[in-house]
């Protein structure tokens, strides 16, 4: 069973990227399985930092394929720039593979989503207006364009006229002339990239080959377990790797969650453990907490760990990736949410939604520097309780603990894959 789930379980940027960046040097094969350029992921390797958002995570590692799997959505132009992107700063991109199956965003995608974003108002979802759901939208109604289109432009040309023709009456007028024009060139460029990776997925599991599927955003997004509808548009959770690459449960030996020692979330929505003082003024600081994508400052909170176990067991994680652990170096308290009070006997999205309130315990911090850490036991004392209360109560053990963005700064811990085992 040679494929690994890597998954965000809170509201996403948890640093999923860094920790596929890492685990990739176990790996041949990389592939997202969902969602598109609206999530951003960051990996750093000594002084360089490399922003992706829909290349998956291992190219910067050099792995043998990095799969864009046949569930994203893909805007070709925003492809050619991120490729060209990453060959300026060196990084060998002749093995990145777009599935034919994958949908297009296009130019009209995007028109329609920031008007959606307009016409709620002070409702809005704060989407990242980059065309996701809409490209999503038109999936399910049968009126998207794949990228294995891009072989055959005048046929693209085609589907493209019906389209643009059919959403003049919702008041998206497009310059189909222009947007041709514009695919044409761009396919140039992608075309070569475009393959069946169902079938080169299915060569590397069969040669033995280990696979790191990739998520993005997180689990509290998913479209239909998250804090709907300030959701995404996409499956985020575990499952949703095997329909957004073609590939069947057997195949999967571990699942691992990726959880910020702290939550943070961007756009609206339900927060129930944030902090609208100094103290998550203090966390956004020390944790850079802006998006990739939008630069948009993140909100932030203490760690929920309600919500983490539900995370645990909509995706069945079978081990955990604490992310930013340092940036809670200089607290002297550090609290975590271990319950709610109201919100009724509905599921947790529903909970949440009804007004949960969040109730705290509270553990005492460490005040010592963890960056420097590379073993368990390097850990201080206290950091290392506050990790075994965290397990202990979601009941997966905590394999990952990154100290520091730099693809170094990772302890590992009976880790499955990717490290040295240390001992408890």
């Amino acid at each position: 069973m040679p494929v690994t789930l890597v998954i965000g379980a809170q509201w996403g940027d948890e640093g999923k990227g860094r920790i596929v960046d890492f685990l990739s040097r176990s790996a041949q094969v990389v592939a997202r399985f969902g969602g598109g350029s609206n999530a951003g992921h960051t990996v750093r390797v000594g002084d360089k930092t490399y922003k992706l958002r829909i290349v998956p995570s291992g190219v910067v590692a050099g792995v043998d394929h990095c799969i864009i799997g046949p569930g994203t959505v893909v805007s070709a132009g925003g492809l050619v720039t991120e490729l060209e992107t990453l060959e300026f700063n060196g990084v060998d991109t002749s093995r990145v593979w777009v599935s034919d199956l994958a949908h297009l965003i296009l130019p009209y995608h995007v028109e329609m989503d920031r008007t959606a974003e307009r016409e709620r108002g002070e409702d809005a979802l704060g989407t990242t207006g980059n065309g996701i759901g809409p490209a999503y939208i038109d999936r399910a109604a049968r009126t998207g364009i794949r990228a294995g289109e891009l072989v055959d432009i005048r046929r693209a040309r085609q589907l493209l006229f019906a389209r643009t023709h059919a959403i003049r009456s919702q008041g998206i007028a497009t310059d189909l002339d222009t947007v041709a024009a514009e695919l044409g060139a761009q396919a140039e460029r992608v075309v070569p990239h475009i393959r069946d990776t169902v079938t080169l997925l299915h060569e590397q599991l069969k040669a033995g080959k280990r696979v790191l599927a990739e998520g993005a955003q997180g689990s509290m997004l998913d479209v239909t377990f998250g804090t709907y509808p300030y959701v995404t548009s996409s499956v985020t959770i575990a499952g949703g790797a095997l329909a957004g690459l073609g590939f069947g449960p057997t195949d999967v030996d571990h699942v691992i969650g990726v959880v910020k020692a702290y939550q943070t979330r961007v756009g609206g929505g339900p927060f129930p453990t944030e902090l609208e003082d100094s103290l998550g003024e203090e966390l956004r600081k020390r944790g850079a907490e802006f998006g990739v994508v939008t630069g948009r400052p993140r909100r932030c909170g203490w760690l929920d760990l309600v919500a983490l176990r539900y995370a645990v067991q909509i995706n069945g994680i079978t081990h955990l990736a604490i992310t930013k652990i340092d940036v809670l170096d200089s607290f002297y308290q550090i609290s975590m949410c271990t319950g709610y009070e109201g919100g009724g006997d509905l599921s947790l999205p529903f909970q949440i939604a009804h007004g949960a309130k969040p109730q705290y315990e509270t553990l005492p911090g460490w005040l010592k520097n963890t960056v420097t850490a590379r073993s368990w036991e390097d850990l201080p004392y206290n950091a290392r309780e506050y990790l075994k209360f965290i397990e202990d109560f979601v009941g997966v053990p905590v394999s990952y603990v990154s100290v520091g963005p730099e693809r170094s700064q990772i302890v590992t811990r009976d880790a499955p894959i990717g490290g040295a085992v240390s001992a408890l």
